[in-house]
């Protein structure tokens, strides 16, 4: 078994967990109101299919690394509310922005898959996808983790410390933005991006790593959350600012000639993005 049922239980955050969520109320809903043991049963089979397949994933997926286990931990410990009512974080955190085991051993596959040396990370939160993706690179290999809360960047950093794999990553404690264009400055391009930040500034990122050329050639982009928990094909009364930020993220890329994209359904929605013009 993995890790992920040691950690203090996370809520449900990505559209099968809510989805999960939502039919076991409804199964104890209908318990509790003598539906027909015809739809009972249905439910419970529905509600069987749904709860298993993301600890199946999880179990099917390499066990990540003791010091990704470590990290995890530690971030699922911590008590961010506390450390955003007394100032010391920029913004509200949580434990749930951790990208976790399988999206963790995702990215990791993709940077052996496209040989990647040079990776830049867009939103690093407490560091557990950088040093997911570091443990695959080569031992000459470089990430650049952008994270605007110093605090965070602190604790990643503490974390990165822990591991043999650490010294690869350099960390840019500054708005991302403001990272990217200071890297298009001196030129850099990277062979993996994974972008993971504020939601509302997508789409200038995206642009920003095309007109800047930061993205080798044949280099690929990684983009989280592109589902919003559903709320990108959900109703628009049920979607907020974020929702709407990544509904037109999606859109801004669907329509790009220089690129082609997939999204896939894993964890909050992951888009593979590469460039063809």
């Amino acid at each position: 078994m993995t890790s992920v049922a040691e950690l203090p239980k996370a809520r449900p955050i990505t559209p099968h967990s809510i989805l999960v969520a939502q039919l076991q109320q409804t199964l104890k809903l209908a318990q509790e109101n003598n539906i027909p043991a015809q739809v009972l049963d249905s439910l419970a089979q529905a509600v069987q299919l749904a709860q298993g397949l993301d600890p199946y994933l999880d179990d099917c997926t390499t066990p990540e690394s003791s010091a990704l286990k470590a990290l995890a931990r530690k971030t699922s410990k911590e008590d961010w509310s506390k450390r955003f009512s007394d100032g010391e974080t920029v913004r509200q955190l949580e434990q749930e922005m951790l990208s976790g085991h399988l999206e963790g051993q995702t990215l990791k596959m993709f940077v052996h898959m496209t040989k990647a040396k040079r990776i830049l990370e867009v939103g690093m939160f407490t560091g557990y996808s950088a040093l997911a993706m570091a443990e695959a690179l080569p031992s000459d290999g470089k990430l650049v983790g952008c994270e605007v809360d110093p605090y965070v960047a602190q604790f990643a950093q503490a974390c990165f410390d822990e591991s043999p794999h650490g010294k690869k990553i350099v960390v840019e404690v500054a708005p991302a933005l403001e990272t990217l264009h200071k890297l298009a400055a001196q030129r850099e391009s990277f062979d993996l991006i994974f972008i993971d930040a504020d939601k509302k500034e997508y789409v200038k990122y995206f642009q920003t790593i095309l007109d800047h050329d930061l993205l080798a050639t044949d280099g690929l982009i990684c983009v989280d959350n592109t589902l919003l928990q559903g709320q990108v094909y959900l109703p628009p009364e049920q979607c907020t600012a974020n929702g709407e930020a990544i509904a037109q993220f999606n859109s801004v890329v669907a329509a790009d000639p220089r690129v082609e994209q997939v999204l896939l359904p894993i964890r909050d929605g992951v888009t593979l993005i590469r460039r063809v013009a």
